[in-house]
């Protein structure tokens, strides 16, 4: 059999990386998804898996569904060799390799070939799109990476390989996902090489890491600081995090701090529960009441602007006006 990918973003990207750096494993065809408009300017831009795999040499497909026909035959064509036949297996049948594609995979695909997944967390724990964010947020002290034989429910497939990775106090999306996808691409070049057997998993502890939305970005004051500094830390550097001043202005928030200071926590305390909290500038630094605690705004983007540290904001913008 030979080795088909299917995946999409930066993370995915760094997997098949791990995969064609594999003399046994290195994909013969690469399925993403098509490209898109990005940017500040709109630009139509390759995923990154599309743009590696063509560093790497590799044929790619941007279908518009890997269920459609076309492109399952272009899934049971891989790997053909010159006289018409295929490399290794039953004709046809193809080991693929899923990770991050961002779209469901249905029958018969499902069916067609083996299947496995990289999903980026300790399954039964956070299932679904977001479980590098969810894990953070959610103040988790470890996750990982499981190798999952892909089937039709939501990551409940059973699992071959799983390794741990901490979390640490300063950890980002952007350096948690980055230690992950190295511990991804090891893991299943080895389930690939090794073919570890599989385990049902356990119907404790599932959990479900929904996709982030507009509502997961606000940083609300009404929850504690400790809770908004995962968040911030969570969505950076990919989505980022907003706070509404009081004019409506939603301002991003790329790292924040909790404060421990009692200077900066006095005005919070005093008015805290009465639906008065908000930012408010204190000698040069932006400050967010919450309850219970103050957090820090450490760097910040206005709407439309880049990001700058708190001093430069409030230089340009003065302090965050009240209604």
């Amino acid at each position: 059999m030979s080795t088909v990918f299917i995946g999409t973003s930066e993370f995915a990207a760094a997997v098949l990386e791990h995969l064609a750096r594999s003399e046994a494993q290195r994909p013969s065809l690469v399925l993403t998804r098509r490209d898109s408009l990005r940017g500040r300017g709109r630009r139509l831009t390759p995923p990154p898996v599309a743009e590696r795999a063509r560093e790497l040499g590799i044929p790619v497909e941007q279908p518009a569904s890997v269920n459609d026909p076309q492109a399952r035959a272009l899934i049971a064509q891989a790997g053909q060799s010159p006289d018409g036949g295929t490399a290794g297996g039953a004709e046809g049948r193809q080991t693929v390799v899923v990770c991050a594609y961002g779209a469901l995979i249905k029958e018969p695909l499902l069916s067609e070939h083996e299947i496995l997944n990289v999903h980026p967390s300790l399954l039964p724990r956070w299932r679904g799109a977001a479980p590098i964010e969810r894990a953070i947020m959610a103040g988790d002290e470890q996750t990982g990476v499981s190798i999952i034989r892909l089937t039709a429910g939501l990551d409940s497939g059973p699992v071959c390989l799983a390794g741990v990775e901490p979390i640490r106090a300063e950890d980002t999306y952007g350096s948690l996902a980055g230690r992950l996808q190295e511990l991804g691409g090891e893991l299943i070049v080895r389930a690939l090489n090794e073919r570890p057997p599989f385990a049902e998993q356990p119907y404790e502890g599932v959990t479900y890491a929904e996709k982030i939305g507009p509502e997961d970005r606000l940083l609300d004051p009404g929850r504690p600081a400790v809770e908004l500094e995962r968040v911030v830390r969570a969505l950076h550097p990919h989505i980022v995090a907003r706070v509404a001043l009081a004019d409506g202005t939603l301002l991003g928030v790329h790292r924040a701090a909790v404060c421990d200071d009692a200077d900066a926590e006095a005005p919070a305390r005093a008015g805290a529960g009465t639906g008065s909290a908000g930012v408010r500038a204190d000698r040069g630094r932006l400050l967010l009441d919450c309850s219970p605690g103050v957090l820090e705004l450490l760097e910040v983007q206005p709407p439309g602007g880049r990001a700058m540290d708190a001093a430069a904001y409030l230089r340009g913008h003065g302090a965050p006006g009240r209604r």
